[in-house]
């Protein structure tokens, strides 16, 4: 009966100490946050090499106050009420019709009372060439206002002209919707008040399929950037396009990372302009219930050296270290509650601890199998 208890605590002992060394998915808070200590000062102090923040209501307005790590940005140009009416440019073409009532008139024959010039086009320097007139600028009118000056000019030649103009917008007055549409193209602007917003809904709408969009609006030799979601939000960001305009709609490229004890372990992009802590755990798929360690969340971040303001006690001027580690408790109220008022940044990694409730049950069910192998030997 010993020798029987015997093997089968020394079969138990094997398979514990077995489970105890076998490889875990994430580390313990413990070992992770263990070595930021490992070195000492010139009097023996401690040196950390990165810093270690709770995530709470009290640390919050010293947290969020700290520089945001960001990805290129752009300046953005708000909305300018313009005129309802297109401006003619160098490159539109005019179709402009005269009425002519005199029987013997310069520009019409016999019987005619009507001259159609179609397709006159504006040159470069603003100007268009009517016979009788000769070289007349037109760039930088209204239609009606170009309409009423070619009529006033031509009434010294024609007493009774009068004109009729339309205009086909050139490349100073349509732009370009490159990419991230449903149908990308050229469009002209029917007048100097079309809004950004109108012309994506010109273009079918952005892709469904972009994660958080972002929009490029390239004017000249500048680039300006916003994304979809604050042009929705703030209708005075809806910018007016001028002629010339190029416009592309893109994924955003920002991201964060998870490792350890969550659902998935993998690169996740933002999926709107602004994502908590407890919005990146629903976007990771949460914990795995089996292994993670809901009181040991950690975000790990770099910071830039231009925004580390070295000091014992922190402030809102900037981390004291490049690294920090940020630790939520989720079994507590107010660890919730913080951890959807704390911004996830570009880069962060967001890291499950493993339970070591985890291991323990491992032991357990160890335990367990060992006594059932134990029986079917007959020990």
């Amino acid at each position: 009966m010993i020798a029987t208890f015997h093997r089968l605590a020394i079969l138990g002992l094997c398979l514990v100490l077995g489970a105890c060394n076998a490889p875990r998915g994430a580390g313990f808070q413990s070992e992770v946050l263990a070595a930021h200590n490992t070195t000492k000062g010139p009097n023996g102090e401690p040196v950390y090499d990165f810093s270690v923040f709770p995530v709470t209501r009290a640390s919050l307005p010293v947290l969020n106050a700290w520089p945001v790590n960001k990805t290129r940005s752009y300046a953005w140009i708000n909305h300018t009420e313009q005129p309802a009416s297109l401006m003619i440019a160098p490159g539109d073409m005019l179709s402009i019709t005269i009425f002519d009532a005199e029987e013997n008139s310069l520009l019409t024959g016999p019987g005619q009372r009507v001259v159609n010039l179609q397709s006159v086009p504006v040159g470069s320097d603003g100007r268009i060439f009517l016979p009788f007139v000769g070289n007349m600028k037109v760039s930088g009118m209204a239609p009606d206002t170009a309409r009423q000056r070619i009529q006033d000019t031509l009434i010294n030649t024609v007493p009774s002209a009068q004109v009729l103009l339309n205009v086909e917008p050139g490349r100073g007055n349509t732009a370009n919707l490159v990419s991230g549409v449903r149908a990308p193209g050229v469009y002209p602007l029917p007048d100097r008040n079309v809004s950004l917003l109108s012309l994506l809904s010109l273009g079918g709408g952005v892709d469904a399929g972009l994660s958080n969009p972002q929009v490029r609006l390239f004017r000249g030799n500048r680039t300006y950037g916003i994304s979809l979601d604050r042009l929705f939000d703030e209708p005075a960001l809806d910018t007016t396009i001028q002629g010339g305009d190029r416009v592309l709609i893109e994924a955003d490229e920002r991201y964060f990372l998870s490792l350890g004890a969550t659902t998935t372990e993998s690169l996740h992009p933002f999926p709107k302009e602004k994502v908590s802590a407890l919005d990146a755990m629903s976007i990771v798929g949460g914990l795995s219930d089996a292994r993670a360690n809901p009181q040991g969340i950690l975000i790990l971040r770099e910071y830039p050296a231009s925004a580390l303001r070295p000091g014992a006690e922190p402030t809102s001027a900037g981390p004291p270290q490049d690294r920090v580690v940020f630790t939520i408790d989720l079994t507590r109220a107010d660890g919730l509650f913080s951890a959807g008022n704390f911004m996830i940044q570009p880069g962060d990694l967001v890291y499950a601890t493993e339970s070591p409730l985890g291991a323990s049950a491992s032991v357990l069910s160890i335990f367990g199998a060992a006594l059932v192998t134990g029986q079917r030997l007959g020990l």
